[in-house]
């Protein structure tokens, strides 16, 4: 069974395996499960540590003679794999069963690797490496959990705080858990262990929210409007080129596009969904946006998509009059694709044409 980051401090008191694989896209977690892992092997006499770092072709037999070779002062080594990629760990698996069959006392092994696969798809270096050690799963800490997690952040930093203040410190370090870190910190050094307001909040923490097109997509999708449009004003002020906001929307409306096809042919939409490809843990977000919009307004958007491509490299006027998804006919449109590219995001997060 995985262990989540919280679990880790408590499995480490109880017992050092002989290895530990950290998975995940957080950097701060990976950092912290890392960590911790560390000390806990400095505590336990692994005086010594190696770090290697594994891509495509990395030489297995070359590695495997440096783990069975004795350290020169017979310590007890901590050696480090630093992935580039899962798929770089596939040469590795035999070397992992046999550590996994007679671990060696004077060795601790720790992976470090990006996201792995769902259980179903892991390759076959995680399930012997897992059955060396243990599995450390850091998963994404969601828009709706980061509250929550900053409170606990701010507890063990001995502050306390209103909702007022979580709220507005969550909206400051939206996605960013580091940068939501390092502002609880900044904020323990100014202001001491106790109570904290919005109004402290507000004076001290700068904006560090990591604003990102895919999830700028994914608010959209998901209906949650607020949340895309504060996406996009932050992405315009970071001064991306419109291209670079707007793909990532073509693709998901193409997606549905095609499950609402798929579904028009008679598929149901579970089985739309698997035959277009759509992702287990998107199936909810992409079920509920096709709840909003039928084929017509999906159409509808795809047109607005290639007018706001178009407006964004000046093939069209200023002041051109454009039908636009949710109003039909008569929009003005000022030639500025940023307010098309707004239009374009109200109207994939919006209701939409329900299909009769």
């Amino acid at each position: 069974m995985p262990l989540s980051p919280e679990q880790l401090e408590a499995g480490l008191a109880r017992r050092l395996a002989p290895a530990y694989l950290i998975a995940g896209d957080e950097p701060l977690l990976i950092q912290e499960c890392a960590d911790a892992i560390r000390r806990r092997a400095r505590e336990l006499g692994f005086a010594e540590r190696e770090v290697y770092a594994v891509e495509r072709g990395f030489d297995w037999a070359a590695f495997a003679g440096e783990l069975s070779s004795l350290s020169l002062f017979a310590a007890r080594r901590l050696i480090e794999l630093r992935l580039k990629t899962p798929a770089a760990a596939d040469g590795g698996a035999e070397l992992f069963a046999r550590f996994a069959a007679n671990p060696p006392d004077d060795i601790l092994l720790l992976a470090i690797s990006p996201k792995l696969g769902g259980r179903g798809q892991q390759p076959a270096w995680v399930k012997a490496f897992a059955q060396a050690g243990e599995l450390v799963e850091v998963r994404p800490v969601e828009p709706p959990e980061l509250p929550s997690w900053i409170q606990g952040r701010l507890r063990r930093a001995g502050l306390r705080a209103d909702a007022e203040a979580v709220r507005l410190l969550a909206e400051r370090v939206e996605g960013n858990l580091l940068a939501a870190h390092q502002e609880i910190e900044k904020l323990r050094l100014l202001h001491g262990e106790g109570e904290l307001d919005a109004e402290a909040v507000r004076a001290a923490v700068a904006d560090s929210a990591r604003f990102d097109i895919f999830k700028l997509a994914d608010a959209a999708v998901a209906g949650d409007l607020a949340r895309a449009l504060r996406i996009l004003a932050g992405l315009q002020a970071e001064g991306l080129a419109i291209p670079q906001v707007l793909w990532p929307l073509v693709r998901e409306i193409r997606g549905l596009v095609r499950v609402r096809w798929l579904m028009d042919e008679g598929l149901a939409l579970q089985a739309a969904m698997q035959r277009a490809g759509v992702w287990r843990n998107r199936t909810g977000m992409v079920a509920r946006a096709l709840a909003r919009h039928d084929g017509r307004s999906l159409r509808d958007l795809a047109r607005h998509a290639a007018l706001v491509d178009r407006v964004s490299k000046g093939a069209l006027p200023g002041n051109l009059v454009t039908a636009l998804p949710e109003e039909g006919a008569g929009k003005v449109s000022r030639g500025d694709a940023w307010v098309e590219l707004v239009e374009l995001v109200r109207g994939i997060a919006g209701p939409g044409r329900r299909a009769a």
